[in-house]
């Protein structure tokens, strides 16, 4: 069973392989809505507005925001300032972190429910396990940058996490904090593979911010690999890329 969706301003495909999948299915989307509506930053309502707007403090804040922005202090640390969710005007936005996050707890969820076989994919951030409805392994497709009807690789994440980052569908929404005024024009876009969906997005984003730097801390990363696209259309691998790129 597979559904699409609108959520989080992106298209949310969630597939789940086995019978009477339909309630896991549901509350999986569920789950997903409620992430939007604490965490979305063009939504007035959201407990991350209210937080920026000054009408929560950080210490009334709930566990889940909590967790979310402690994850992102972290992986600030460990990136050396690359990734920062606070913008050039003061504010949070936790949406570099979030969206990995929540497609793993999704991906939880589903299988806590008793299901083996799934994908969870938000915007080409993606989860899965075990195998298709075709019994064979799930296999993906890294998008053209420059042609949105090709495709670069295939790749056969077998349950680890991928995720992209880059300015090919929504222009630059990343910044480099260390240069906040200056746009990232080196790197169009950087695929990274790694223990789940949720290291694979926060490390994407980081690496991406780093321009053509990035793909080389990729490759110092146990346990993760990557794929980099630059302004001129030439990918650069990581050393084990390969690996995910044969059925």
């Amino acid at each position: 069973m597979k559904n699409r969706r609108l959520i989080m301003g992106m298209p949310v495909e969630v597939g789940i392989v086995g019978s009477n999948a339909e309630r896991a299915l549901e509350e999986a989307f569920a789950y997903l809505v409620s992430v939007d509506e604490r965490f979305s930053t063009y939504k007035e309502t959201s407990e991350i507005s209210q937080i920026n707007r000054g009408e929560i403090s950080l210490a009334a804040a709930s566990a889940q925001m909590r967790e979310v922005l402690a994850l992102a202090e972290k992986t600030k640390r460990e990136t050396g300032g690359y990734f920062d969710i606070k913008r050039p005007d003061g504010k949070r936005d936790p949406s570099g972190i979030v969206k990995g996050w929540a497609i793993l707890n999704t991906a939880r969820l589903i299988r806590d429910a008793g299901f083996e076989h799934y994908i969870v994919n938000a915007g080409g951030d993606i989860a899965s396990n075990g195998k298709n409805e075709n019994g064979q392994d799930w296999s993906f497709g890294i998008r053209h940058p420059f042609n949105k009807n090709q495709t670069v690789k295939t790749v056969y994440p077998r349950g680890k996490g991928i995720a992209t980052s880059g300015s090919y569908v929504r222009g630059d929404h990343i910044y480099n904090p260390r240069a906040p005024g200056e746009a990232i024009r080196d790197v169009v876009s950087i695929t990274v593979i790694g223990p789940d969906v949720f290291e694979a997005d926060r490390f994407a984003t980081a690496a991406f911010a780093m321009g053509k730097h990035g793909i080389q801390f990729i490759e110092s990363l146990s346990g993760f690999e990557g794929y980099a696209i630059d302004a001129q259309g030439i990918a650069t691998m990581t050393s084990g890329f390969s690996v995910y790129t044969k059925c």
